[in-house]
């Protein structure tokens, strides 16, 4: 075991911990935890829909009903969620762009608000701006073959049997509101957002830009400051647009979310990519090192992507189009934090004989239960500690195979509705799934499975606080 340690500490570590200190990992992570105001507050009205709008109003009958719509208030709060849904999480992509524009202008030290704006224009100027629609006309009787080629002689069309008219229609000014706004947009505002802020802030930092005397007031020495760049940065972005749009059919960012989007998020819902990810972030917190927040770039690009999808379908009464989200990992995988700790807590308390560990199982309970691990992983410790390597790294693949496969099977619904971390096991899944009662039923399986699991480990550490105690009286 000493063996495993030392290899995984000589070598994985260090690469792993330049992985976290990367900026722009950290810029994107730090981008999408700025959004948490915006993203919570579409959680919430999402959530009070579910309540007021999805349960049933019978409740012998399992599905979509009238819980308590009838009322008058109940009816205005609803509609105020949806408005609420409409300005924060429908709109989600164009709130990315701002903060992730933020988060790499400041990683190079450079006008984080110039950065926010850039990287909002530089997703929009890819936008296709016109609104195509048909509109069929049923016709009363059949058109003569004379008045039918007049008609195919335009834009229009008629049926093979004379008796509708299709009228093609577009106009100039109009985003495609659910398409390029909402998560679909998500991963092309990444790589947009990067591409022009980091010209941007290359040029910032260079030479090329405009200089004021130290009299003019900070603001508007910023701003003109940041024009050339700014220029030259969306300039570019135009130029790689124009030349796409000549060459390829279809707008980039839909090319994005076509070949590169879809498939990773599709991918992401196997299996062995959920286990990798498990492995990855215990594996780090084992040597000290967040792996949560490591992994957070790569957990928000796929599965939070996949989560804000699955929301956004709730929130308009369609199938959420993935099983597996960042809230799964949340709700059923590591219980009061990584290594399901609050599960290590309560072995802890029951099982252990020693004083030092029963100290530390009291002091790290009422955190616990609220997922935050720091006192038992570093209390206990775990962090480095042989003996508890096995149980902290098998505890949670155990987990969250056991919590994929009950998903991916429909015993368990999918997560549609966000939580909030630090809420407490068994709620954050119920909440999670929409208020499904097998969420409890997965949540307390897998509590008592990680029990199990820390359990032999536990009595171990008895044995050896009894030993080291012996050694020290001889001594």
């Amino acid at each position: 075991m000493n063996a495993i340690v030392n290899f995984l500490e000589k070598y994985f570590v260090p690469f792993a911990a330049k992985i976290g200190n990367q900026k722009h990992l950290l810029a994107l992570r730090d981008a999408f935890i700025a959004m948490m105001p915006i993203t919570m507050a579409g959680a919430v009205a999402v959530t009070l829909n579910a309540i007021l709008r999805d349960l049933p109003n019978d409740p012998n009958v399992l599905g979509p009903g009238n819980f308590i719509t009838n009322n008058w208030l109940s009816q205005h709060i609803i509609a105020m969620n949806g408005i609420v849904w409409g300005g924060t999480l429908a709109i989600i992509s164009l709130v990315l762009a701002v903060t992730l524009g933020y988060t790499i202008a400041k990683s190079y030290g450079t006008n984080g608000i110039a950065g926010s704006i850039i990287a909002l224009a530089a997703y929009v100027l890819g936008l296709p701006q016109s609104a195509q629609t048909n509109t069929t006309l049923t016709l009363d009787g059949v058109l003569s073959y004379d008045a039918i080629n007049l008609i195919n002689s335009t834009t229009a069309t008629v049926s093979a049997d004379g008796t509708s008219i299709s009228v093609p229609g577009g106009a100039w000014g109009f985003f495609n509101f659910a398409q390029f706004f909402n998560p679909n947009g998500l991963f092309a505002v990444i790589i947009t957002s990067f591409i022009s802020v980091i010209i941007f802030s290359k040029l910032m930092n260079s030479k090329l830009k405009i200089k004021l005397p130290d009299s003019v007031p900070p603001a508007v020495s910023n701003a003109f400051t940041a024009i050339l760049p700014g220029l030259i940065a969306l300039y570019t972005m135009a130029l790689l647009y124009r030349i796409w749009n000549l060459n390829v059919a279809i707008p980039l960012p839909t090319w994005i979310m076509n070949t590169i989007q879809t498939p990773l998020l599709n991918l992401s819902q196997g299996y062995i990519a959920v286990i990798v990810i498990v492995l990855l972030v215990h594996l780090l917190w084992f040597f000290g090192l967040h792996g949560t927040n490591i992994m957070a770039a790569v957990l928000n690009a796929t599965y939070g992507i996949a989560q804000t999808q699955n929301v956004e379908a709730h929130a308009l009464g369609l199938e959420p189009p993935f099983l597996w989200v960042a809230s799964s990992f949340e709700a059923f995988v590591w219980p009061g934090g990584a290594g399901a700790s609050l599960v290590l807590i309560i072995a802890v308390l029951v099982l252990s004989k020693r004083e030092d560990y029963k100290a530390v199982g009291k002091l790290s309970l009422a955190p616990g239960i609220f997922n935050i691990n720091e006192p038992v992983m570093f209390g206990l410790p775990v962090v480095l500690n042989p003996l508890m390597f096995i149980p902290f790294i098998l505890a949670p693949l155990v987990t969250a195979t056991i919590a994929y496969f009950a998903t991916i099977t429909g015993i368990v619904g999918p997560a549609v509705i966000p939580v909030v971390w630090v809420m407490p096991t068994i709620l954050s899944g119920f909440f999670a799934t929409a208020f499904d009662p097998m969420a409890i039923v997965l949540t307390v399986v897998n509590l008592v499975v990680a029990f199990l699991i820390y359990a032999p480990f536990i009595i171990a550490s008895n044995n050896i606080g009894t030993k080291e105690k012996k050694s020290s009286e001889v001594a």
